[in-house]
């Protein structure tokens, strides 16, 4: 590995530039350099597609313009507008850390890299990137597109869960920033990972870097960087029951196995076959309900996936003559679902179950 000398870095950074004053998209987090708004899209953009960020970060910026508003508002609500968006430990950091920057720092974001990261939730990258781009501040970020930008450039080998390879990519990414225009510098290196240097397929003939960069030079892109070890995939089954009384559905807080805590679910039970989790689900439910509904057959099934594992899920229904006992139901009418802090499985089974024409 070669690191490219200041002129050739210099001349790269203009052309990079350059290239992103005429083909940066008009997202709308960059209509402002606001720190709030700045760090609300970062936070949303953490391992989720840009497509689907943007109505969700157009409606949370509605109803929660500032700080203050954000930090004053119930944690309900925040996880309601974040309802399918997914991670949503994201959007409960998001409300606490609010909360401390109203207390500590007068409803604005700091400017200072250490005190960004002590808030919940802002790690390294997001300080950085919110410091480069609403403070102007010559901080690097490296995510997955920016590190694949660089390993192609330096045809460097590895992933950046490697030390070594972080620490490299760091160093040349240093190299390359702009001192002048950190924000731009580091939304043109993700724009460009976005958009042209793609994992497959990636489109040299319009990268801006083709020039200096030594895996177009060896014809060999995609083989940088190497792929990380996933995770293998467990193949999981799922217990959901649908229980009815007075046209409303019974919904309870988390799912199973520790999973999505503060959200809305269809009390659910995980197995590693449907009985297992048909058992589980029925023992579960006993404390809670005086005369448990006999859940016998499926009514509809699905597929979900979480993090690593593959569920299948199967969607009992029963009437409720009694009352949930204890803390962690709420009764729902099944059209509101949709729009309460309910996790994606619930409104995949709300979807579901109004397909099969319940009379609620």
């Amino acid at each position: 590995m070669v690191r490219p000398d200041r002129s050739r870095a210099a001349a790269a950074r203009r052309a990079l530039l350059r290239w992103y004053r005429h083909r940066a998209r008009a997202l709308p987090w960059r209509q402002s350099k606001a720190p709030y708004a700045v760090w609300v899209s970062e936070v949303m953009l953490q391992q989720t597609q840009i497509e689907t960020v943007i109505p969700y970060y157009q409606r949370f910026l509605r109803e929660f313009p500032t700080v203050t508003r954000l930090a004053q508002a119930p944690l309900e609500r925040v996880l309601e507008l974040w309802s399918g968006l997914g991670y949503y430990r994201r959007a409960r950091n998001l409300h606490r850390a609010a909360q401390e920057l109203a207390v500590k720092h007068s409803g604005r974001f700091p400017a200072d890299l250490k005190q960004a990261r002590s808030l919940p939730g802002v790690g390294d990258y997001t300080a950085r990137a919110v410091l480069s781009i609403a403070y102007n501040q010559p901080f690097a970020v490296l995510d997955g597109n920016v590190a694949r930008v660089m390993a192609r450039f330096l045809a460097l080998r590895g992933s950046l869960p490697q030390p070594g390879f972080r620490r490299t990519i760091q160093q040349n990414l240093d190299l390359l920033l702009s001192r002048r225009r950190p924000g731009n510098f580091n939304q043109a290196m993700m724009e460009l990972g976005q958009t042209v240097c793609l994992p497959r397929s990636p489109q040299c003939s319009s990268c801006p870097l083709r020039r200096w960069c030594r895996a177009f030079r060896f014809h060999n892109p995609e083989e940088y960087p190497q792929p990380r070890r996933r995770r293998q995939t467990e193949k999981w089954y799922m217990a959901a029951a649908a229980l009815r009384s007075h046209h409303r559905i019974l919904l309870s807080r988390g799912l199973d196995d520790g999973l999505l805590g503060e959200l809305w679910n269809f009390p659910s039970a995980l197995g590693q076959s449907s009985g297992e989790a048909l058992a589980r689900l029925r023992k579960k439910l006993g404390p809670v309900l005086k005369t448990p509904p006999a859940l016998k057959k499926p009514v509809r099934q699905l597929h979900h996936s979480i993090t690593y594992r593959s569920i299948q899920v199967q969607i009992y229904t029963g009437e409720l003559t009694g009352r949930a006992q204890g803390n962690g139901f709420r009764w729902f009418q099944l059209r509101s679902v949709e729009r309460a802090a309910v996790s994606q499985l619930a409104r995949k089974i709300a979807r579901k179950l109004a397909d099969t024409d319940m009379e609620m």
